[in-house]
């Protein structure tokens, strides 16, 4: 049974994966244009770099790098072509870098039942790397699907 201070209660852990949202950019034009079917790349390691040590040889010591972070993908039903984020890809990759890309801040939350934010985390300076359309097929009864490769510097849980 919860506490009197928790934000949820205790039968709502472990979290679902399927109800959540992502915030593009905060504006109002980008809030009816974060949509999606599927997110991944919240993804954050680091990788060791290996240092031998002159006469000690049966270990090699790790040490730790700098962070890395996976890219963010964002999958979805086709846009329309007037959506605040396909205008954004299209600026970073029909542009010939005539102007310089302006990089983002997401959020992706996970949601409860009453699409109250469990937990979130904050994707700083992305920007589109990647824009592909998935397969058609005569023979198929799906929704076309656009899927939206970002890069980014930061990844930070909030809650």
């Amino acid at each position: 049974m919860a506490d009197e201070g928790s934000a949820q209660p205790a039968n709502t852990w472990p979290l679902q994966e399927f109800h959540f949202a992502v915030e593009i950019g905060g504006g109002p034009s980008d809030a009816a244009d974060a949509s999606f079917q599927e997110v991944s790349g919240l993804e954050a390691n680091i990788e060791p770099e290996m240092l031998s040590e002159g006469g000690e040889n049966r270990f090699q010591h790790k040490l730790p790098t700098s962070v890395k972070h996976s890219n963010l993908l964002l999958k979805r039903g086709i846009a329309p072509k007037l959506s605040p984020l396909v205008t954004w890809c299209k600026e970073v990759f029909e542009g010939g870098f005539a102007t310089a890309i302006k990089p983002k801040d997401l959020q992706v939350a996970l949601l409860n039942q009453k699409s109250i934010p469990l937990c979130v985390w904050s994707v700083t300076n992305a920007y589109p790397v990647k824009w592909s359309v998935g397969e058609f097929g005569a023979s198929k009864n799906e929704l076309a699907i656009e899927i939206i490769e970002l890069a980014y510097s930061e990844l930070n849980r909030i809650t």
